[in-house]
């Protein structure tokens, strides 16, 4: 079977490789043979390809934003069936019974590990997985698209749920790349009060487009604090940093107003400081929020079908596996506008 192997960095090949399941082999109980038919290019399989990814080790078969059909089901499997379209919880190995697992908070497991990451991933034909991370719509016409893009979509989710935002409160997003567009796409329908910010005036003003949201282009030379207290004077009560910056993520806890929250969705190598008297003077709440849990992907599925969302929109780049390793430096020019990339395993 065709399978996408990231040997090094920068080294991407298309490689035939065995089945994970030998021909009349029988499944396991609870585990579910599935058919990879889309993977959404993550911000994840862009480090790990420049060589920037934490906790990363080479070779990996990379994909974990995927859209699948079950091709067999093992013993005690109820929730799918063969021949159902589903999207792919990939935080695998959760042990259920350390402190996060016993409340409910799987995403964090002491044990967990994320397909495409630390383990491998759904870029290749075939996979098993477990089934109960199997999800399915209700609507088995939903595209292999917008079930691959269901993953991204509960990184900003679950953010927002973390983060508690409510209908009116006054929210900022920095950073309009696709995480921030996740929780944009989520405040937005708790009906918040909600800007985006990005240093990127063509990233506001695709966020514009795309969510039909406020933007607000940061200038350099002053910071995103000063820059929102000039055209609203009051600061937001919620913020998310979706940068993966030191420096913004540093000035958030400027930009946040007393007694507000801030939520770090993206991540950044090494240590993060701020001022203390202020920080304590706000009485600010600070949250990191990561990854995404089963109800994350039921609510998204509940919203694709109800027609609230429509990720599908956000896709700008699209080819065949076979393609990809030699079209994938290109997409990663900064004039190619890459906003999500989705590959298929269909060919």
């Amino acid at each position: 079977m065709q399978t996408l192997i990231l040997d090094e960095p920068g080294a991407l090949r298309l490689a035939d490789t065995d089945e994970p399941l030998l021909p009349g082999e029988p499944l396991a109980a609870g585990e579910a043979w599935v058919r990879v038919h889309r993977v959404g290019v993550c911000g994840t399989d862009i480090h790990a390809y420049a060589g920037r990814q934490p906790f990363f080790s080479y070779p990996r078969i990379l994909g974990h934003e995927l859209g699948v059909e079950v091709l067999a089901v093992g013993g005690g499997v109820t929730n799918v069936k063969a021949g159902d379209r589903c999207a792919v919880e990939p935080y695998v190995g959760d042990c259920g019974d350390c402190a996060a697992c016993r409340q409910g908070r799987t995403n964090c497991c002491r044990s967990m590990s994320c397909m495409g990451v630390h383990v491998d991933g759904g870029m290749r034909d075939r996979i098993v997985v477990p089934a109960h991370k199997l999800h399915p719509p209700k609507d088995q016409s939903l595209s292999y698209e917008a079930l691959a893009l269901v993953e991204t979509l509960g990184i900003g989710r679950h953010a927002v749920s973390r983060a508690e935002v409510q209908a009116g409160e006054s929210v900022a997003v920095i950073g309009m790349g696709p995480i921030g567009l996740t929780v944009c796409q989520f405040a937005k329908l708790c009906g918040a009060k909600l800007v985006g910010l990005d240093v990127s005036a063509e990233r506001c003003a695709k966020a514009e487009a795309l969510l039909g949201i406020e933007t607000m282009t940061l200038a350099p030379g002053s910071s995103a604090a000063e820059q929102w207290k000039a055209a609203w004077c009051d600061l937001p009560l919620k913020v998310f940093d979706a940068t993966g910056h030191r420096d913004s993520m540093q000035g958030a806890f400027d930009l946040t107003d007393h007694a507000g929250a801030l939520t770090f969705v993206g991540l950044v190598l090494g240590e993060i400081a701020f001022d203390d008297p202020s920080f304590h003077r706000k009485e600010l709440t600070l949250r990191a929020s990561r990854n995404s849990v089963a109800a994350d992907f039921k609510a998204i599925l509940a919203d694709l079908e109800a027609g609230r969302i429509d990720p599908t929109a956000w896709i700008t780049h699209r080819c065949s596996a076979a393609e990809l390793p030699g079209v994938l430096e290109d997409w990663l020019k900064p004039e190619a506008g890459l906003l999500k990339g989705v590959v298929s395993f269909d060919d």
